[in-house]
């Protein structure tokens, strides 16, 4: 007898659950935490490259490990947007892989070859390493003759712009332009002359390589003018340090001012100036520097012999127009380049500080006694008794 045609029906069900249930379970254990990890890790990237599209599934980290996986070599000057090291976190992805291509650059007489990826002129002429300017004009062609375009690949070619010097109402701005003359010049940068403006040169001069345009305005103008203010310095005596010695504590900085000028104007020349007002823009700061005072070499007879020889050849600050000859020892320029200390070697005698004029010409007398000074010492009776 076949006992599951008499098994009530309840029972029936609750017995192919009990049977079925365990097999179901574990059904779904391998299959959805699979497809749940699978649906995690993996994204779409959608991969141009040498005119065509290619779309793969991965669960690659990077840029780089999808080219690789989707065995997409790349060459030297390729370039990858996004970049290889990008990585990737996002489900869905574009990849713009740019392959370089030869390009010759012609540039007058010059020819520079170089692997490029860019299309625009701009971008291949920063590539090669030069200048681009927004007046040049770029030209860019396939090459179709191997021989005479010298390979294959792309041209660009380059007519530069002239430089030159365009002074406008007295604001010199350094241009370039593909003009011709100075009337294309000026209607290039959108110039108009007014009835009391002038031109030099003349409006049919040929623009050459930095010549100077100027548009002027006839009569009274006010200009600006940026001028730099000279900053003062600060000397700390150190009596432990000997003449010549100089430490800059605190370096100065010039500052700055805008001088405001009424200037008269004929036939594009200035005739008269006159300032209006200045207004400081930039406040200098001071220089503080420690200077030695202390002389070497030289005290008592010695100095007295020198204050004697100040009082006939002059002040500190004398001028002798003559030599010309300066401070209180008449040095010629040459001769203080020659004995004074190391850091005034170079600047005027009369800039020095007094210890420092001593000490000069103490390190002459060193050297060659009273001589430098004939008639002085021959007036005062000095003796060379001192080295």
């Amino acid at each position: 007898m076949n006992t599951y045609a008499y098994m009530p029906r309840p029972k029936l069900l609750l017995w192919v659950a009990a049977i079925l249930l365990p097999a179901i379970i574990i059904f779904i254990w391998f299959l959805f935490p699979r497809s749940s990890a699978h649906a995690t890790n993996e994204r779409i990237v959608t991969i141009h490259h040498d005119g065509q599209e290619q779309i793969v599934a991965t669960n690659a980290q990077t840029v780089g490990e999808v080219l690789e996986r989707a065995h997409l070599s790349l060459e030297a000057h390729d370039i990858v947007e996004p970049n290889q090291e990008t990585h990737l976190i996002a489900a869905n992805y574009s990849v713009n892989v740019y392959r370089a291509r030869p390009v010759t650059i012609v540039e007058g007489a010059n020819r520079h070859r170089i692997m490029t990826p860019h299309t625009s002129a701009k971008k291949i002429v920063e590539a090669a390493g030069l200048e681009a300017y927004d007046e040049d004009i770029f030209e860019l062609d396939r090459i179709d003759d191997f021989l005479e375009g010298g390979g294959a690949g792309l041209k660009l070619t380059i007519k530069r712009s002239t430089p030159l010097k365009l002074v406008l109402y007295g604001k010199p701005i350094d241009a370039r332009t593909q003009a011709i003359t100075v009337a294309e010049l000026l209607q290039e940068k959108g110039v108009v002359l007014g009835s009391n403006d002038g031109v030099s040169p003349s409006l049919e001069t040929p623009i050459s390589a930095n010549i100077t345009v100027a548009v002027y305005r006839n009569g009274s103008q006010v200009i600006n003018e940026e001028q730099e203010i000279a900053f003062s310095t600060e000397q700390i005596k150190d009596v432990d340090r000997e003449v010549g010695y100089k430490q800059v504590k605190e370096a100065g900085t010039k500052g700055k001012k805008v001088v405001t000028f009424q200037i008269e104007l004929r036939d594009g020349k200035e005739i008269s100036r006159k300032e209006i007002q200045n207004i400081v823009t930039m406040q200098p700061k001071k220089q503080v520097e420690i200077i030695g005072v202390k002389t070497a070499g030289f005290g008592g007879g010695f100095s007295e012999a020198l204050a004697k020889l100040r009082s006939c050849e002059g002040k500190y600050t004398s001028v002798n127009p003559a030599g010309p000859y300066y401070g209180a020892y008449q040095f010629s320029q040459s001769t203080w380049n020659a004995y004074a200390p190391e850091a005034y070697k170079g600047q005027v005698p009369t800039n020095a500080p007094p210890e420092v004029q001593d000490q000069a010409a103490a390190n002459l007398y060193q050297a060659r006694g009273w001589q430098p000074w004939p008639a002085c010492s021959r007036t005062l009776g000095l003796q060379d008794i001192y080295r």
